[in-house]
């Protein structure tokens, strides 16, 4: 039985469930998997054994991708999972933005033990006016299983959505309300929507994709909302911004001593993802995941190799490469088996970027040798074999 090491707490529902399947591991050192939410696992001696790492969550930057590429490890995120706890916290975000309620809470919190607080309120609250969101523009930036819903929600609550996205995919447009706008540049958004909201990862291509230049070209009191990662935003840019008043309100999920301080910023300690639904529902795709993964060899929702699933093991064998996306890897494997006896039942190969997978499903005598020569093929980072299931 394969054992999983929690690096974090994880919900009760997938504690029942991966303890169904696998073994738990006390330690890094003793695991074939772990599950892993917030530890920074970059200063960490990653055993080579280890064969799979799944985050309950979406970001991926507590996780030293290229070293798990390099030694066969694969990486998987829970893409969607959390999707409807960040998308109520946005609309939230969005009304508290819009309407002072945290200053009028305060203001009725410091007045409550004054005998006329009903008749005082009604003359207080002029001060903590506001205005509706109905009508409004939207822009949202980054269409995946967040955006969409946010961009959704947007729409059901009256508003006028722009989206933008130059990945889309055929899924995430299938999930949008049709009445969702969607433009082809970044500029259309940042020039004429009221509301602004970020929900790309953060990489090589986005960091800082919000800085001077393109808070310069956003219309006078917009109000920027950004739930998915600090690194996006120029935050000193952004400061600047909202003490010209150029920007009416910053609301990010992200403290840190530079938004902490920021004039018109409201600022949340990381909430996220943070409802039970949201951890249970992570919990449980990174269990599902990790058993695809490790009792089938199909791979679902890695970020660092290709995604290839050929369901239930039908064959004697099923064997699980993981490899350099090089020209011939494919032409080498085949010859191996054949010069094995080994019969080609089903194949299936996908990239990522630089990397790829692929699984072969084969019938005939074993040989462990087999798994070494292609192990020893130049660009093959790890190599596994599975047995058939017993029918």
């Amino acid at each position: 039985m394969y054992s999983v090491h929690c690096m974090n707490n994880i919900s009760q529902a997938g504690l029942d469930k991966l303890y169904k399947s696998f073994a738990p591991a006390k330690t890094l050192d003793a695991a074939d998997a772990v599950i892993v939410r917030s530890t920074n696992m970059h200063e960490l001696d990653l055993p080579s054994g280890l064969l799979a790492v799944a985050r309950a969550g979406a970001g991926v930057n507590n996780i030293p991708l290229d070293r798990c590429s390099e030694q066969g490890t694969v990486v998987f995120n829970t893409p969607g999972a959390n999707a409807n706890a960040v998308k109520e916290l946005v609309v939230a975000g969005m009304l508290m933005a819009s309407r002072d309620l945290i200053g009028s809470a305060q203001w009725v919190s410091e007045h409550a033990d004054d005998e006329t607080i009903a008749k005082d309120a009604e003359k207080a609250k002029n001060q903590f006016g506001g205005s509706e969101i109905s009508g409004k523009t939207l822009g949202v930036i980054g269409l995946g299983a967040i955006g969409a819903a946010v961009a959704n929600a947007g729409r059901r609550l009256g508003m006028h959505v722009l989206g933008f996205d130059p990945y889309l995919s055929i899924y995430a447009a299938w999930s949008l309300d049709r009445h969702v706008h969607y433009v082809q540049r970044l500029a259309d958004i940042l020039e004429t929507a009221d509301y602004i909201t970020i929900h790309v990862p953060a990489n090589d291509s986005t960091r800082g994709m919000i800085g001077r230049d393109q808070i310069a070209q956003m219309k006078d009191g917009v109000v920027v909302l950004n739930f998915a990662r600090d690194a996006l935003v120029d935050e000193q840019a952004m400061a600047r911004a909202l003490e010209s008043g150029h920007v009416s309100r910053y609301v990010t999920d992200f403290a840190n001593p530079t938004t902490t301080h920021m004039k018109n910023a409201l600022v949340f300690s990381h909430l996220g993802a943070s409802t039970k639904e949201a951890e249970a529902n992570c919990a449980a795709m990174a269990v599902d995941q990790l058993e695809e993964y490790l009792l089938e060899g199909n791979i679902v929702n890695s970020v660092n190799f290709g995604d290839v699933d050929l369901g239930p093991i039908q064959t004697d064998e099923r064997i699980v490469v993981l490899h350099r996306n090089i020209p011939n890897m494919i032409g080498q494997f085949s010859t191996i088996l054949a010069e094995s006896n080994l019969n080609i039942e089903n194949m299936a190969n996908k990239r990522r970027g630089e990397n790829a997978t692929t699984l072969i499903e084969t019938s005939g005598p074993w040989d462990d040798s087999v798994i070494e020569r292609i192990s020893a093929v130049e660009g093959v980072y790890r190599t596994r074999m599975i047995p058939g299931h017993e029918m």
